[in-house]
């Protein structure tokens, strides 16, 4: 790390020395001590209860104490194995007509593209100490990353009322022939699970998430070996047409969205990881824990649906409660009965693992957003955002697999855009080079790039993703041309489109604004 960024640092911590506390669990947190008494109310019952304090202030080297690589990917491990990402591999066979090995190469290609951006961002905040939606001020422009840090909040929430849906379907399908768990009780009990471990912080989810995977891996496993039991799977027909073309880049735009989904969320959980850290092993650590669950869990959800298709029971309960009722049809009825019911608990309270990132990031992107939401603490915005996220899954429940769909498209459409600005700022114009980060301009107006070019790319991006998006509400003049029904290339016209748009206006930004 050269001289400059040392100094930045060391400036950054000597000004804030004045106004350090330190939380019970002996992280340094810097916290301005509001003047409102709620607010100084909600920050002593913060500090009380163990949580961490800090909120999206950067993280000094003198705060930067986990230095395990293990960390890094056991985080993203554990989060990427559950129902919702197995949900994804259902709709190749079920919504978008392929058959298995025409899903393999959709999950694998779409999963090792989308896992990139967020092992790379992962880089960012172990070097520069900076969240995500604070690093995107430097990328995109202040201004413009404001519009992203709104979109990420909703795409937080989303994130979670998928999950929160999936395992509540699960528990609802709980001892059918007695009293069974309620839908909005089952979003509720995932809704608590969530807040219990989200409202401390970064240690505790990082201890919770170390460990979340291992009672998932081995449901998956059984699931595995019920299907093979089943003689149900069968791998399908391939058919070479343009439909199967459309269906993979369809699908692929689904999956990409749920592994690069995470870009928004990336440096926020290696804030801590000291600079002198191995950054290379960080992007290959983080790379593989989530290329690893996501491929595994995806592939066992299109051999599910495979099997689905030849099977009637499993078919039937598809039809009736989705990913959770065709998970529950392996498991249980003509399977393993009570030890299946069982297994469906398990795996319906374990998907928490996925929902904690989107409530501890909801979190730093409402108070990145505007600095008097920065003064309320970060528990208090994870608890309103799971209270909100449970709101829409009850209401969203009874049309999860088109709510998903419709959700994974949308997020592939605005990471696509987020990354044709960000990865120009920096490669082109900041020269690839971490020495041209200066952490202490994070919140400043007057120092950081205005963000006129990115507000443009996000506009122009959108008209890509418009004229190349396939939807049931939309299809665009570019995307009816692929397929008899039309195929999906919104988030690869949305890169395009940003990526051109932002290196044609960011020179001008720069020559008439001189940031």
């Amino acid at each position: 790390m050269s001289s400059k960024t040392d100094l930045q640092l060391r400036d950054l911590e000597k000004n804030s020395d004045s106004h350090t506390e330190l939380s019970i669990d002996g992280t340094n947190s810097v916290v301005t001590s509001p003047k409102n008494s709620f607010l100084s109310f909600l920050h002593s019952l913060n500090a009380k209860a163990g949580t961490e304090i800090k909120g999206i202030e950067p993280v000094t080297e003198g705060e930067k104490n986990d230095d395990s690589i293990w960390n890094a990917a056991s985080m993203w491990f554990s989060a990427n194995l559950v129902i919702a990402a197995m949900a994804v591999g259902l709709l190749g066979p079920i919504v978008f007509k392929l058959n298995f090995w025409g899903c393999v190469i959709a999950i694998l290609l779409f999963n090792f593209l989308g896992v990139l951006p967020v092992a790379f961002f992962s880089v960012f905040g172990a070097e520069l100490g900076l969240r995500q939606m604070v690093l995107s001020r430097y990328l995109l422009g202040n201004i413009t990353a404001r519009f992203f840090a709104i979109i990420n909040i909703i795409a937080c929430v989303g994130w979670c009322a998928i999950n929160t849906i999936a395992s509540a379907q699960l528990l609802h399908m709980i001892n059918p022939h007695g009293a069974r768990c309620p839908p909005w009780a089952g979003c509720l009990i995932i809704a608590c699970s969530t807040i219990i471990v989200s409202f401390f912080g970064y240690r505790v989810i990082h201890m919770y998430e170390k460990w979340a995977w291992v009672p998932n891996s081995v449901v998956f496993l059984i699931v595995i070996a019920r299907i093979h039991l089943s003689g149900s799977f069968e791998v399908g027909h391939w058919k070479q047409s343009p439909d199967t073309a459309a269906g993979i880049l369809g699908l692929g735009g689904v999956i990409f969205g749920f592994a690069a989904g995470w870009t928004t969320y990336a440096a926020d959980y290696t804030v801590y990881m000291p600079r002198t850290v191995n950054k290379l092993k960080v992007f290959l650590f983080v790379a593989a824990g989530l290329m690893i669950p996501l491929s595994f869990t995806m592939l066992l959800g299109s051999a599910a649906a495979c099997a689905a298709l030849n099977n009637p029971l499993y078919m039937e309960y598809y039809k009736k409660e989705s990913a959770g009722g065709l998970l529950y049809a392996i498991l249980v009825p003509e399977s393993l009965h009570g030890f299946g019911q069982f297994l469906c608990v398990v795996l319906a309270i374990s998907t928490v693992a996925n929902c904690i990132p989107n409530m501890y990031s909801i979190a730093l992107g409402t108070q990145s957003l505007w600095k008097p939401l920065a003064k309320v603490p970060r528990a208090f915005w994870t608890v309103a955002g799971s209270l909100v996220t449970l709101a829409i899954a009850i209401a969203a429940y009874y049309k999860f697999a088109a709510f998903m769909t419709n959700f994974m498209d949308a997020i592939a459409y605005y990471i696509s855009i987020y990354l044709g600005v960000a990865l120009s700022e920096h490669f082109i114009f900041r020269k690839g080079k971490f020495q041209n980060y200066n952490v202490g301009h994070w919140s400043s107006w007057s120092e950081l790039p205005v963000g006129y070019a990115g507000c443009i790319a996000l506009f122009v991006g959108a008209v890509g993703v418009a004229l190349g998006m396939q939807q049931t509400y939309w299809t665009g003049q570019i995307g009816r041309l692929i397929g008899s029904r039309g195929g999906d290339i919104g988030l690869e016209l949305g890169f395009a489109f940003s990526l051109i748009a932002y290196n044609t206006m960011r020179p001008l930004e720069i020559k008439y604004f001189k940031r």
